[in-house]
């Protein structure tokens, strides 16, 4: 696609507005959006994550899904994958896109705080509980007896 407002260099940034009720869509290279203001943090999308990999685009060769066909650029484009078999072949893209949206690659979520105290009880039951077991082996029956009462007041 080529840029709506210098009809010159390849369209990277997609906007989409919506004025009085109305769905315009924009596309943009890097330098005439720069020139426009668009600023990126006002807000995020999947999209606009995989658009601002431009830098990343320069290091490695365009791919595509050898099962569905479906290229880099349409992923960076759309924001969507073609097939379960992208998820593999783009898998840096998106990791990439997903760190730069969070801030980490994995979600831990949230625990409830008496759930928090549960699961920090079992865990230390657990360990001492292993620990006496150790004692119980070694016959170290003073540790055992010290541990169990620990155990006890758990």
């Amino acid at each position: 696609m080529i840029c709506e407002k210098c009809h010159a260099s390849e369209a990277t940034v997609f906007l989409t507005q919506i004025v009085e009720g109305e769905m315009r869509k924009v596309d943009l290279c890097e330098k005439c959006a720069r020139e426009m203001g668009v600023n990126q943090s006002a807000g995020f999308s999947l999209t606009d994550l995989l658009l601002k990999g431009s830098t990343f685009q320069a290091k490695t060769k365009v791919k595509s899904c050898p099962v569905c066909g479906f290229s880099e650029q349409e992923l960076r484009k759309t924001g969507r994958l073609g097939c379960p078999k992208c998820y593999e072949v783009f898998t840096d893209i998106v990791k990439e896109a997903l760190h730069d949206a969070q801030r980490a690659s994995h979600h831990t979520g949230k625990i409830p705080h008496n759930l928090q105290k549960q699961i920090e009880t079992e865990s230390q039951r657990q360990d001492l509980e292993q620990a006496l077991a150790e004692a119980i082996h070694s016959e170290n029956y003073e540790q055992a007896a010290q541990l169990r009462d620990q155990l006890k007041s758990l």
